[in-house]
This record gives C-alpha cells, structure tokens and sequence, in this order.
C-alpha cells in the first residue's frame, strides 16, 4: 500500500476513462483526492512460554482499546442519514461483541499460548482461518460470505493496528468538492465521510454488495468501486468526472466530458428543486384526503434538515441521544433543557418523545450500574425497552418529569417503546400521572390536560392485542422495523438470514393492519415510523390499510409527498384490498411495483 500521497508528476494530460462499479447514482465534479493509510508490517514473531500471559494481556489491552475506537465511532452516526446510520449501527455493533469473548480473540488468545506466537501474528493466522473457513461453506449467498469474512478481517486488521500502533486513515484533510480514491474504504472509513464535503468516491477495490457500497449508497455519496488503475494514474489535484450511475471516471475530462456532466448535475439540481418546491405544498391526495408528515429525530443537530424538509412536527424523538457517551445518568434538569430546545425550535409543531429504549445490544455506560451489559444470549428479548423502565422506575420517573416540564413550552406526546400487554401502559400511566401530581405540588406549570401517553406497537404480541392495549393507551405508531424482525425472526444484521427480512410478508402486513384498525375502532391517532413509512412506494398501501400518518427521516418527506399528491384514496383502498388477499410476498412487490409505475410515475 501507499504510505504517503504521490507526488505529482509531468504525465500527459490527456482525457483518460476508467470503468468500475456503479455503486452509488450521482455525478462529481472536481479535484482528486488521493488517501493512503500506512501499511501494517506484521513480521511473524515467536514468544517464550515466559512471555505468554503478558502477550495475552496485551492483546487484551488492544481489545479494549479497539472497542473504545469503534464505540466512539458509533457516536459519529448521528450526524450521518438515518439510511447510513441503519446500515452502519448494526455493523459496528457486530465489531463491538467480535471485540468482546469471540472465536477470533479466543482463537488468538489459543495461539499465543499453544504456539507462541506473538498477539499481532496470532490474531493474523486466526482472523485469516475464520475468513477462509467462512469462504468455504457451501452457501448461493456469496456476497453474504464475502461480506462475513470482510469483516474478521477488518476486525482483525483493527486489532493488529492497535498493537503495532500503526496510525488508521485520516480523512481530516479532505478539501470541500474534492473527490475522494483509494485502493480500498472500509465501512469505518465510509463513517467518517462527510456527504455535504465530499463529492465523490472512487476505489481500486470492492463491490456492489459490500457494507462499504451500501454505506455510500445511503450517505447519498456518488460512488465507483473496483475501478482498477485509477490510483497509479491519478495524482493529487487532477481534474475528474464521476458518474456513480454508470461507473465511470474520467481524469483530465476534456470539454466535451464536462459539458455531459454539467448538463447531468443540472439535472439532479432540477429534481432537487422540483422536491424543495414541494415544503409548502400540504401532503395531500388528489381527492382531498391529508396526510400528517412527520420526522423522526435522532439528535438535536438533525432540526434543520426537518425545518427544511417541511414536516409537520416529529413523529418519533429518540432519547437515548441523551443517555449515550457519558459516564452519569443526565439529571432532570439536564433532560429538561434538551427537550425544551427542541420543542422551542418545533414553533408550535408536535414533538412525539420516545422515552428511553435501551436494549442490553447498547452501550451505554452511565446505565451500567444495576443493569448487565448483555442480558444474555438474545438482548432482543431481554430486559429492555418499557421493561428496562419499569424495573427501574427512578428513571422512568425523572424522563416523564423533564418532558411534563416542557410541555408547558409546547405541544408534546409521550411513547412507550417495546409494549407487549396492556398491563405495561397501565403501570407506565401509573407511574406518569404520580409525578405530574407530584410537580403541581412543588409549583411546576404544567398543562391542565396532561400530554397523550402513546404505546410503540413493534413486538406481534402487542400487534394481536391492539384492541386491549388501546383502551389503556392515548395513541399508537407502528415501529414496522422491528416489528418485521419479531414476527419474521429475522435480525437484519445477521447475513445468513438478513434476505429473509421482508417488510411485505403477509405476516407483517397484517399486523399492521389489525393494529390500524383497532386503533381506527377506538378514533385514536395511529401513525407508522418504521422504514415503510419514508417509501414512497408502499405509501398507497399504508393509506389503504387507513394511516393518515407518517413518521420518517426527515430526507424523505419530498419524495414521500410528492407520492400522495398523485394518489387517490379510494384507489388506495381498493390496492390493498387485493394485497391483503395475497399470500406470497413475492407477488406482493409485483403488485407494489404496479401500482407505483401506474400512479406515481413522477418518483424517480
């Protein structure tokens, strides 16, 4: 690999093509970039039984380094879309526990003991067995397998740079428009990418189906991978065209390249506008229904992308922003003045807040004390979510105070992650009104009608018991995510079976509707915040199931728009009548596919 960037030299400059794989759609235009990172000399080291435990100590020691590296790269996920950090989150979180009791460190810790290796070389021989072992299964899904391995390597690789202290690839320096190459980016590197400086990427290496491809796709970065000779022949500063739509670099474009490209910037500039345009315009069908548009928000830094979007309020405040990276639980006041940031800058709009959903996959430190990192061998169906907090009530109690608090500065709603039974609104309410009656006692101001106290219907458990939970709760949006994951038993980030997630298994569809209707029978506001709300191409679906509400990353509330103003209700209806009639879910996309093609040809 390179060490340091190459100096330019006097070669031609004559319009020259590179051809790679289209990974990610757009068009570049600018200087390159070139970024190395210094290569790892890993020269096979041999130990004394003596110096056994102190090498596993050290290889401890990286391991624990290594989790914190890639922990804090976590929170650099925030400022990412929510595309990147969905695909992202996931994978590191597949890092952190490969950095914890897994087969590579056991395998390593092994070698250093019956071989006496050093750590660097017996992580090497063992993340390379467990990649080659994985390469070998008999498997159709060969992308699947090469991603698996990918990333022991890269955990691997993480591991042996630590203990060689070998610095990573610094992005720091990338200039504004710049486009960005290298022999290779991994999908750590692809986090440290900024989409709004960054026009572009282009690598010798990688494919279409890897984590890096996906993670520029949802980064919205116009991409070209597995474009070989593009490093030797580029230098610093040299002027190129990328078309992430074709897989097509130019170096040296000559005018009639970069007037093709101008014209095809124009035209992504065009549809941008055509989506801006859209902020003002009310999300409503060509028969008059409306739709309620709202964002979901991870952080306070994500309020102008929701501002500029035009939603209606937000539909689902993740808290646990507030709860992540620190040391101590954030106190009253501290979550108060968090909310009230928030809510002020809404104007008037509603703010939906989800009372913290902590699962024993998350890290979070100031929640260690009383509560085990992992509890157990599924967190998924662990003590999490509404069960966390009615265990531990004290912070159930103090998160229901901060947002009574702030009620008063404008409109809020209140949401119980992971509700499986009726009787767990029925505590939560409980234990809401006790601390309103207490805050009247000590003079807060608060509403005389108190904020709806809303249940997440994610779990198929709460979904087939929609009609009791209604009568306890003031609300329901439908987190369709992991919803599909419970009833579907699929966890998206496990590659042998992440195919198998499909949000339009008939299963999953109708929960979503029973849950729609109980809610319908009740008169109560039912919205969805899962992925399947920012689709333009399944709205008519949900509108037809009944929804009248969308909760989604703020990006796609345009385009989502842009949907429902070409749709007709009644047409709707009668489209998911006959879905819901189907039974295979592979017929279900044909019938999606339809319907998007015949009434919303102007998404693009």
């Amino acid at each position: 690999m390179k060490t340091e960037p190459k100096p330019r030299s006097k070669k031609p400059t004559k319009e020259a093509v590179f051809r790679g794989i289209a990974v990610s759609p757009g068009i570049a235009i600018g200087p390159i970039h070139d970024t190395s990172e210094v290569a790892t000399d890993v020269p096979r080291r041999v130990i004394t039984p003596a110096e056994v435990e102190a090498e596993r100590e050290k290889l401890n020691q990286a391991a624990a380094t290594a989790r914190k590296q890639v922990t804090k790269l976590k929170t650099r996920l925030n400022i990412l879309p929510e595309e990147a950090q969905e695909e992202l989150a996931p994978l590191l979180d597949a890092y952190i526990l490969m950095l914890g009791n897994s087969r590579l460190l056991r395998g390593a810790r092994k070698r250093i003991g019956d071989a006496g290796l050093g750590a660097e070389t017996a992580v090497l021989d063992e993340a390379e067995e467990i990649a080659a072992l994985i390469l070998a299964t008999k498997d159709d899904d060969k992308a699947g397998l090469l991603r698996r391995a990918g990333e022991v390597r890269e955990i691997g690789r993480r591991l042996i740079r630590t203990l060689t202290a070998t610095p990573f690839r610094s992005l720091k320096d990338v200039p504004q428009g710049a486009i960005l190459i290298a022999e290779e980016i991994t999908p750590a590197d692809a986090a440290l990418l900024d989409p709004a400086r960054i026009a572009g990427v282009a690598t010798e290496e990688g494919g279409a189906d890897g984590h890096t491809a996906i993670m520029l796709r949802a980064l919205g970065i116009p991409a070209v991978l597995g474009c070989h000779g593009l490093t030797e022949a580029a230098s610093r500063g040299d002027q190129a065209v990328l078309d992430g739509g074709t897989g097509k670099v130019v170096l040296h474009p000559g005018e009639a390249a970069l007037v093709a490209a101008r014209e095809g910037l124009a035209g992504y500039a065009r549809e941008r506008t055509k989506l801006g345009k859209l902020r003002r315009l009310p999300a409503e069908t060509t028969d008059g229904e409306v739709v309620e548009l709202q964002a979901n928000l991870e952080i306070p830094a994500e309020l102008p992308l929701i501002a500029q979007a035009g939603a209606q309020g937000i539909g689902l405040l993740r808290s646990e922003f507030l709860f992540m990276n620190r040391p101590e639980l954030p106190d009253e006041d501290a979550q108060f003045d968090a909310y009230r940031s928030i809510v002020e800058a809404m104007a008037g709009d509603a703010v939906t807040i989800r009372v913290l959903d902590w699962g024993g996959e998350k890290d979070m430190e100031a929640l260690g004390q009383g509560v085990p990192a992992h509890t157990g061998p599924n967190p998924a169906l662990g003590l999490r979510g509404i069960r966390l907090l009615l265990k531990r009530p004290e912070l159930l109690e103090e998160q229901f105070a901060a947002i009574l608090r702030v009620s008063a500065r404008g409109p809020v709603r209140v949401m119980l992650p992971m509700i499986t039974i009726p009787e767990e609104v029925a505590q939560a309410r409980e234990i809401y009104e006790r601390v309103a009656r207490r805050l009247r006692r000590r003079g807060e101001a608060l509403p005389e009608k108190l904020p709806p106290l809303g249940a997440m219907i994610e779990t198929p458990g709460a979904a087939l018991t929609a009609d009791a939970i209604a009568l306890e709760a003031d609300f329901f949006a439908i987190g369709t995510n992991d919803l599909a994951m419970y009833t579907l038993a699929v966890d998206r980030a496990e590659t042998d079976v992440a195919h198998l997630y499909d949000p339009l298994h008939p299963a999953v569809l109708r929960l979503v509707q029973f849950a729609t209707e109980a809610a319908l029978r009740m008169r109560m506001q039912v919205s969805v915040c899962g992925e399947m709300a920012g689709n333009p191409r399944l709205v008519p679906l949900l509108l037809g199931l009944g929804l009248r509400s969308l909760s989604m990353n703020a990006s796609a509330i345009p385009r989502v728009k842009q949907a429902i103003r070409v749709l007709d209700i009644d047409d709707c209806a009668r489209f998911a009548r006959r879905v819901m009639e189907q039974s295979d879910p592979a017929r279900i996309r044909e019938l999606v596919a339809a319907f998007g093609n015949d009434k919303a040809k102007p998404i693009s």
